[in-house]
């Protein structure tokens, strides 16, 4: 819950300290968190923070403000931007940056700094995560009931709080799916409630959002996950109805005696998988629970 407060940033958190003297200063809000990045002039994120994250670009989305110095970000497709001084930015995920010139580049971030250049398990690696799929119920009948425009102001609106609820319950978002998301969660739990989070976040703004949850095994390659466990992930989505959270035999059973409570969505025949599986609905989780699944700072 939003509260009253604040944070001196001559006090930071925790400090990611990089070679070179650059370094991320973090700042922790409860559910938010803000970093304050210092790159040093030669700082390149291929250079630096590639071997540690595990990726083959910064696989975060980034929302902030230049104070002093200069930055130059590169997307796959060739291009590019500079951030001078002064200037508000937004980075979409699967980037490499450097710093500019001779001055250090200084900002303030306000998205993928809870996880950002901490290790991750590297490129074609498997790994078992929790997997959440979203999608906005009948998004082609709004965007054409509303037209071009203010249906891209609205999708804007629903990335931007999608993005908070992901990084409050420390999610990796991996990519967008044009009205949906696809993230991945070390925690069962916390995908759950992110799920119904992100639910309840969309229909403040008139949407309708669904989800789908499983756990399993995944190959990370850059920007992308691979593997059986995404597409049984999709196939419960495809299960959900509209403002539900669907989730599959795995995760229920990681997340049995927790405050959760299921209604059983019977036995589904998911393509690839051999045999009937069990596919649940959540209708019960008290927002306390957030507590015991480790959504706090730190």
């Amino acid at each position: 819950m939003a509260r009253l407060q604040r944070k001196d940033l001559a006090k930071p958190d925790e400090v990611r300290e990089f070679p070179g003297d650059s370094r991320v200063e973090i700042f922790q809000l409860e559910d938010s968190v803000v970093g304050r990045t210092v790159w040093q002039p030669g700082w390149r994120w291929s250079k630096v923070v590639k071997d540690i994250a595990g990726t083959e670009l910064c696989e975060y989305h980034h929302l902030g403000y230049s104070i002093s110095g200069r930055f130059r970000v590169a997307m796959p497709d060739g291009t590019e931007m500079e951030i001078p001084p002064n200037h508000v930015y937004e980075i979409p995920a699967g980037h490499d940056a450097w710093v500019v010139g001779d001055e250090p580049w200084i900002a303030i971030d306000w998205a993928g700094m809870r996880s950002f250049a901490r290790p991750m398990a590297g490129r074609g690696e498997r790994i078992v995560t929790t997997l959440l799929f979203t999608d906005i119920v009948d998004s082609t009948a709004i965007a054409e009931r509303i037209g071009d425009d203010a249906w891209r102001e609205l999708l804007a609106q629903h990335n931007e709080r999608v993005r908070w609820e992901l990084d409050r319950f420390r999610g990796r978002e991996v990519t967008t799916t044009g009205d949906g998301f696809l993230a991945t969660f070390d925690g069962a739990e916390r995908a759950v409630l992110c799920a119904r989070a992100i639910c309840s976040a969309a229909q403040g703004i008139g949407l309708v959002v669904r989800a789908g949850v499983h756990t399993g095994e995944v190959e990370l390659v850059p920007g992308n996950l691979r593997g059986l466990a995404v597409h049984i992930a999709a196939r419960i989505l495809a299960l959900a109805g509209p403002a539900e959270v669907v989730v599959s035999w795995t995760t229920r059973d990681l997340v049995a005696g927790t405050a959760f409570r299921f209604e059983d969505r019977g036995m589904h025949e998911l393509k690839g998988i051999a045999g009937p599986r069990a596919v649940y609905a959540v209708i019960g989780a008290p927002e306390a629970s957030a507590l015991a699944a480790g959504v706090q700072p730190g």
